[in-house]
């Protein structure tokens, strides 16, 4: 996934670059580049970050589940 990250910000930094104004070039570069890249990477991130919420709700209930058979077992 970052592979397709770093190839798409390179290819729009080209085309950034050989735009004719500077502010072409910004625009160009905040619209085709980063704006697109962004969704990109939030979309495809979702499945991780799902996976991670999970295993900290299950980490987060197995820590209370010790600690309620410690208070049981004084």
């Amino acid at each position: 996934m970052y592979l397709i990250a770093i190839a798409w910000l390179y290819v729009v930094v080209i085309v950034s670059v050989s735009d004719d104004t500077v502010l072409g070039g910004l625009v160009t570069f905040f619209f085709w580049g980063l704006g697109p890249l962004a969704l990109f990477l939030w979309l495809f991130g979702t499945p991780a970050r799902r996976r991670n919420k999970a295993r900290r709700e299950a980490e987060a209930g197995t820590a209370s589940n010790d600690s309620s058979e410690i208070n049981r077992n004084q």
